[in-house]
This record gives structure tokens, sequence and C-alpha cells, in this order.
């Protein structure tokens, strides 16, 4: 995979709705998303990019919402110690009694510690600064690297685990051992990847990281997708870092892309996700696209599984 040329006419990125392609005003099949909509075990999805400011949370917020709105149960699992999912989805930090970290230190499960979001259907295990220490922490730990895994799998096999349809686990932006809990924890990978030049180089340090644990601790692991991010049409470099990366990972890489788009930036400040704060706004619709494509595609998984 060669990384692209920055082309001499290139913008700079700005938040403009503008960067939404074409297709994104068309009209959503909410029905036609329903009927892909299959019933079956949790599946656990991490949201996992080392490099930061890729649309990974934005991601884990909208597109959680977004499943929730067509009818599937969801929680998210915020592990980023800066909380911003837990945030974004209105749950300030004086209302979380009960945080991913003492889930992880095994003072808590996963049922005690979810909490109800303002979005119907969608759940959260909200993070804590906390988890800046539970490294050094889970060092003495047996299974240090199973703890999310082992609470997970308790809640999942049990009625109230298997109400829900996903588990999305918003990793921090780098391959610690909070990242390596979720992996080991996942049945597959989401990689939110921004249409930027240096992301080439992220994508390929954390294939290398999946094939690692892959190796050593959770050998179903593998790359569920990879979700475009912050593309703007105006930019011809985002058009090239996007035909790099279909060239390089191939059906991989979701058809859907994320527009950089104002409304997605502005709904985080009011404790909201994008498709709550402007639900006609080309990111949310993008979204929207972007759930349907991700049901299709865990329904084509099970049936070939089947």
């Amino acid at each position: 995979m060669s990384a692209p040329k920055q082309p001499a006419d290139s913008q700079s990125a700005s938040h403009s709705d503008s960067g939404a392609q074409p297709s994104d005003t068309a009209p959503i099949d909410l029905s036609a998303i329903r009927a892909a909509v299959q019933p079956g075990e949790p599946r656990v999805l991490v949201l996992a990019n080392q490099k930061g400011g890729v649309g990974k949370t934005t991601t884990a917020i909208n597109l959680g919402t977004a499943l929730a709105a067509v009818g599937e149960r969801v929680l998210v699992v915020d592990l980023d110690p800066q909380g911003n999912a837990s945030t974004g989805l209105g749950v300030d930090r004086n209302s979380r009694p009960v945080t991913a970290y003492e889930v992880l230190i095994g003072e808590a499960d996963i049922k005690d510690a979810s909490i109800e979001t303002s979005v119907p259907g969608l759940s959260l295990v909200a993070s804590s600064m906390d988890l800046l220490g539970a490294e050094l922490e889970l060092a003495d730990f047996d299974r240090r690297s199973h703890r999310l895994s082992d609470a997970l799998h308790a809640f999942t096999s049990s009625d109230a685990g298997r109400a829900y349809s996903y588990v999305l686990v918003d990793c921090p932006p780098s391959l610690n051992l909070l990242t390596i809990n979720a992996m080991v924890a996942a049945d597959a990978i989401l990689v939110p990847l921004q249409c930027e030049f240096f992301a080439l180089e992220g994508l390929s340090q954390l294939l290398h990281t999946v094939e690692r644990v892959r190796t050593s601790l959770n050998p179903d692991l593998e790359i569920q997708g990879i979700v475009l991010t912050m593309f703007d049409k105006r930019n011809n470099l985002s058009d090239q870092v996007a035909a790099d990366v279909r060239e390089y990972m191939g059906d991989k890489v979701y058809r859907t892309v994320i527009p950089r788009n104002v409304r997605i930036s502005e709904a985080p400040s009011f404790g909201k996700p994008a498709l709550v704060y402007d639900y006609k706004c080309a990111g949310s619709k993008a979204y929207m696209k972007l759930a349907s494509e991700l049901i299709q595609r865990e329904r084509d998984i099970k049936h070939a599984a089947a």
C-alpha cells in the first residue's frame, strides 16, 4: 500500500456540510433497515484506532444511536479515560456512580454499571478518570488481559445481556492494556479511519496489533470493517486516501463514508448524538446508512457461519 501524495490543490479541511457526498441527501428506507435486523446473541464490536481525532468516539455514539433508532438494543462501553462517549451521550461525571473502572477491577458487573441514556434502546457503561491508573492496577491481577472479556461473557450469558443486539466498546487512542482488554473481549473490530495522509500508517500498526492479539489471546478476532470518516469531497486527498484504503483492504471498507460535518462537531457540546441534535444533517444521514450497511454485513456473517 503506497502512501498518497499531497495534491497541490488540496484544501485544508473545514467543518462544513459541503464535505457530504451527493448520496447523503437521499431518503433513508427505515423499513428496509428493520427488515435486515436479525435476532441473536449480542455481538461485541470494538471501535479502535491508536490515532486520536479520527472520529472513533463520534462513531461509537452515533452508530449506537442509529442502531437503536431501528429497533436494536445497544450497549456502549466507554473505556477511554477521557470519557467523551459518556459526555456525548449526556451523562456527566456526577451521574456515574459505577463505571467501567469498577468493572475491570472486579468491584461491579456490567449489569450494575450500565445506565440508560436519553436515547431509547441505548445503554452506557460510563468511563471514569480512574481508568488512567487501571493499567498499573491490573498488572497484578490474574488474567489481566481478560478482565473485560470475563465481565462481558458473564453479562451476555444472562437474560439481561441477551436482550442486547450489540455491544460497542469505545477504546482510548492508544494500544495500551485497556485496548488489549477490548480486543480480547471482541468478536470483531470496527476501525474508524480519517481520510488524511498519516491515517494509512496508523492502519498498518493497528492491523499488526490485531494479528498479535489474534495469535496469542483471541484467535477468533477479525476486522469487521473500516469506516472512512471526516471525508471532504472538496479535498483531493480525501479521494486519494479512500482509494488507497479500498485497494488495500477491499470489501472490508464500508461503502458509506462519514462526511466532515459541522452539526456532528456541535452535537457533543449539547450532550446529544448528532442524530438527536439534527437528524436531517448530512452526518446523521450517513450514520443511518452506516447502521443499515453494518446490519446487512452482520447478517451475511451469520449466514456464512450457519
